[in-house]
């Protein structure tokens, strides 16, 4: 069985939805100004492909730390009803529809919370979903740690290997879509890597390697 791996941000969807997250959380008021600026400069090292799992995701993760899981799962409900729900790119739905079509696996592997990549997944029939749970105590809170580690930069190999164990595929025979120059160390184990309308470095990188560079729309 084929394994389809698919990222998220700005692949599936045609914006990044940890800054539209994070300017919507400064305008409710849930998020300060110091938050949202240190956010800022994890999106320009993501952007620029510098960025690391422990200087991001996990730094990220950790600021959630003492807050309710029930009420940021709401709050990313909504969030994706009113400002995700219409961001898929046209080009993404074909391709989800072609390979389930072929009979492949769909898997998502995404450097997001696990409470918004399952609302996407649930929505367009995925099979499996990769992406970073934010572990909660008993009381509800979450710990500020992520189960299972970081899923970003070459902790999504981590992920991807574990996602075809379960689903008894492997990553040589997968494809891989995605925007980000972050995500080379899984297109360089998968058997058939997509740049999707990439960043300026992935562009290139792909470009040197000859893989399919494609263009989904907005």
């Amino acid at each position: 069985m084929r394994l389809a791996f698919f990222d998220l941000d700005k692949t599936i969807l045609s914006i990044n939805s940890g800054g539209l997250w994070v300017r919507r959380e400064v305008v409710r008021g849930t998020l300060r100004k110091r938050q949202a600026l240190r956010a800022a400069g994890w999106f320009i090292q993501y952007a620029l492909g510098f960025a690391s799992a422990a200087s991001m995701v996990e730094d990220a993760v950790a600021t959630v730390k003492g807050s309710s899981a029930a009420e940021l799962q709401a709050r990313t409900r909504d969030f994706y009803e009113h400002d995700v729900r219409r961001t898929y790119r046209p080009g993404a739905l074909a391709a989800i529809e072609r390979h389930r079509a072929a009979g492949d696996l769909l898997v998502m592997l995404t450097s997001s919370t696990r409470y918004l990549a399952d609302l996407v997944a649930s929505e367009l029939g995925f099979t499996e979903v990769c992406a970073n749970e934010l572990q909660v105590d008993g009381a509800g809170l979450h710990t500020g740690n992520i189960v299972g580690g970081a899923c970003f930069g070459a902790g999504k190999v981590v992920h991807a290997e574990g996602a075809a164990r379960r689903l008894g595929g492997d990553l040589p025979s997968a494809v891989f879509y995605t925007d980000s120059f972050s995500d080379l160390p899984v297109l360089e184990v998968v058997g058939e890597p997509v740049a999707v309308n990439p960043d300026v470095r992935l562009r290139r990188h792909a470009q040197r390697r000859g893989w399919r560079v494609v263009d989904w729309g907005g």
